[in-house]
C-alpha cells in the first residue's frame, strides 16, 4: 500500500513539473479554454488509472504528451456539436440581420415584430418536417441536450441523430430561404 501511495505521489510530481508545458501544448491545439482544460483534465485522471504496480510508466512526461496528441487526434474524428449561437458567430457574416434578429433582444417596435415573424416561422417550418428530424433538432437546438444524452434518452446511435439533425438544419435551410432574402435584403 505505501509503494502505491509512494508511486502516486511521483505521478503527481512529475505531472506538477511539465504542467505548464503540457496545458500549452493542449491550448495551442484547441479551439476554447474550457476544452483544453477538459483535455488536460481526462489526461491527468488517466495517468493515475493507467499506471500500476505491474506496468509502471517510465517517461511520465513523455507518456504525458502522446496521451494528449491520442486525446486530441480523437477529438478532432468525433463530429462536434454545433448549437445556433454558435453558427451565428463563426459562420455568419459580421452585421447579418438574421443573426442579429435571431440573437439579440428586439430593440424597437420593427425588431420586435420581426423577431416574432422569424421564430413564427421557424416554429411553422418545425411543424412540417418529420417527427424523427424535429425531435432532433429541438432537443438538441432548442432544449440544449448534447447528442450523448438524446442517444441514451432514445436508445438511437449518436451517429443517427447528427443525421437527423443535419436533414432538419438542410430542410431549415430551403424552408426559410425566402425569410432570410426577405430579411437580409430589407
Amino acid at each position: 500500500m505505501a509503494d502505491a501511495m509512494q508511486r502516486q505521489n511521483v505521478l503527481l510530481t512529475a505531472l506538477e513539473a511539465c504542467q505548464r508545458r503540457l496545458r500549452a501544448f493542449i491550448s495551442r491545439r484547441t479551439r476554447s479554454a474550457a476544452e483544453a482544460e477538459d483535455i488536460f483534465q481526462e489526461i491527468s485522471y488517466r495517468l493515475l488509472k493507467a499506471d500500476s504496480y505491474l506496468d509502471p510508466i517510465e517517461h511520465v512526461s513523455a507518456w504525458l504528451f502522446r496521451a494528449a496528441r491520442n486525446e486530441l487526434i480523437d477529438r478532432s474524428r468525433k463530429p462536434h456539436d454545433i448549437s445556433l449561437t454558435e453558427m451565428a458567430t463563426e459562420s455568419w457574416p459580421e452585421g447579418d440581420e438574421l443573426a442579429d434578429i435571431l440573437f439579440s433582444p428586439p430593440d424597437s417596435a420593427e425588431d420586435a415584430y420581426l423577431y416574432q415573424l422569424v421564430w413564427e416561422e421557424l416554429a411553422a417550418a418545425l411543424e412540417e418536417m418529420p417527427a424523427l428530424q424535429r425531435e432532433a433538432f429541438e432537443k438538441n437546438e432548442l432544449l440544449g441536450y448534447s447528442f450523448k444524452q438524446l442517444a441514451q434518452e432514445t436508445g438511437v446511435p449518436v451517429e443517427t441523430l447528427l443525421s437527423r439533425k443535419h436533414q432538419a438544419v438542410q430542410f431549415l435551410r430551403v424552408r426559410l430561404q425566402w425569410l432570410y432574402q426577405a430579411v437580409t435584403q430589407a
